[in-house]
């Protein structure tokens, strides 16, 4: 059966365009161009995926967002923006949306991104799939974290074969895209639960009525919906783990629950007056600071210990420089096996640029960035041209605003940095640093750096 999507577009030539381009791909595909048309289809149909512009006439992709996960959490969510604004692809992301794109986009992007968020809405989400295919897919056997030669990244990966023997909770904490699902993957992977499942769950796209169902499960008919029993979150890790993404975005009520079952080890199904025995091991997550969030009531101080008997806080991409292009090239590796191409590198300018970007979405960001360059590649390098434009744009103001005496201060402690991290091998050092040594004697004598 056909894949069904809805596009929400404001732009009505725009939305039919793309309704017409996703029915040649095969799709069932219908378009509105306001939340309020939009509304009564998804309320009365199911969809796959809704594309959805990020700014409409009567509400915004976001507030929708909101909406559509409250009455179907299978439908992936694709939120299209003009304004090309990372913190507010990553606020939705954080919000439950699978993922984003930024106008102008090629036809072949935006399948590409429709079908990857997809796939990724499927995988490993315990309301999606029987616990069987949850334990098959959930094994994590191939989740690696690649190792830096940062001394933070060092730091992290000590870390993690530190902890994952115990069956200690850890609390992971990090800004949104460093990576904080592949690192709770790790731990499970080197545990001795590594055979038994993985469960993540986004506490962020669970609305708050939902909550107690999504984690502790139902039986048939206990409430308007209930049309079979569902296995919880809690009983579908049983004997694994359970990844608790956006801890912080729980209700206080919520938390009480989560409190309760992780102390007693115990859950009830909604509307059961069974009890059943579970034994997981926790891991959470988070972009907040919940000790600031404790003292302000929002977070319950006792849930907090409970989760945090190990904490484990994952640098953002700006504080591993020496590491960036280690992930570029990973990346690109990936890119070019999803998507069968043959991308062997970056240009000198695409590196330079690399390392002045903030990258304000981290990891996340460099890989989405990666991968839509490698589609829309040529040539047997990523160059500027298919860089995204608020890459480009984003990256010119920063280095612009920097005055020569902090650029030149900036690029003469990233020499520093690299040298002292390979003993002062000056070819190792300009691998390192992505230039090559006549470059890196020239800045060493222009510095005059005596090493």
């Amino acid at each position: 059966m056909p894949q069904k999507i809805l596009i929400i577009e404001d732009d009505i030539s725009f939305g039919q365009m793309l309704q017409k381009f996703f029915l040649k791909n095969g799709w069932q595909s219908e378009v509105c161009s306001t939340a309020s048309t939009a509304r009564e289809k998804f309320e009365a149909y199911t969809f796959d995926v809704i594309l959805s512009d990020l700014r409409l006439p009567d509400s915004s992709g976001i507030d929708l967002l909101a909406e559509i996960k409250a009455i179907n959490l299978k439908t992936a969510v694709v939120l299209m923006t003009g304004y090309a604004e990372v913190g507010t692809a990553v606020a939705a992301m954080k919000k439950g949306a699978d993922d984003y794109i930024s106008k102008p986009f090629t036809p072949d992007e935006i399948l590409m991104v429709v079908n990857q968020s997809l796939k990724s809405s499927n995988d490993g989400k315990v309301e999606k799939a029987s616990i069987a295919s949850i334990s098959e897919e959930n094994n994590v056997s191939q989740v690696t974290v690649l190792k830096g030669v940062n001394e933070k990244s060092q730091k992290l990966e000590e870390y993690i074969q530190l902890v994952s023997p115990t069956d200690m909770s850890v609390l992971i904490t990090g800004e949104s895209g460093t990576g904080k699902e592949v690192t709770a993957k790790a731990i499970h992977r080197s545990s001795r639960r590594r055979n038994k499942n993985f469960v993540a769950v986004d506490c962020g796209a669970i609305p708050k009525e939902l909550a107690t169902s999504e984690f502790f499960g139902h039986v048939k008919g206990s409430f308007t919906g209930a049309v079979q029993d569902k296995i919880g979150h809690f009983e579908a890790a049983n004997g694994g783990t359970l990844f608790l993404d956006e801890i912080g975005n729980l209700s206080y009520e919520n938390q009480v629950q989560l409190l309760r079952a992780i102390q007693e080890r115990k859950v009830k199904k909604v509307g059961s007056t069974n009890e059943i025995a579970i034994d997981v091991r926790i891991i959470s997550a988070t972009n907040e600071d919940l000790q600031k969030a404790v003292l302000r009531n929002d977070f319950r101080e006792d849930l907090y210990h409970r989760l945090n008997e190990f904490s484990i806080e994952i640098p953002p991409l700006k504080e591993r420089f020496e590491d960036l292009m280690l992930f570029a090239n990973h990346f690109l590796e990936k890119a070019n096996s999803d998507l069968n191409k043959e991308v062997k590198g970056f240009s000198e300018e695409v590196i330079t640029l690399f390392q002045e970007y903030n990258w304000p979405g981290n990891l996340r960001e460099l890989k989405n960035v990666i991968k839509r360059s490698v589609l829309l590649s040529t040539s047997d390098a990523i160059v500027l041209d298919v860089l995204p434009k608020e890459v480009v744009k984003n990256s010119e103001n920063s280095y612009e605003a920097l005055d020569s005496f902090s650029k030149s201060n900036y690029e003469k402690e990233q020499i520093v940095k690299a040298l002292k991290k390979t003993n002062f091998n000056k070819s190792k050092a300009a691998q390192l640093l992505q230039v090559t040594r006549k470059t890196l004697y020239n800045k060493i004598r222009h510095y005059n750096l005596d090493l």
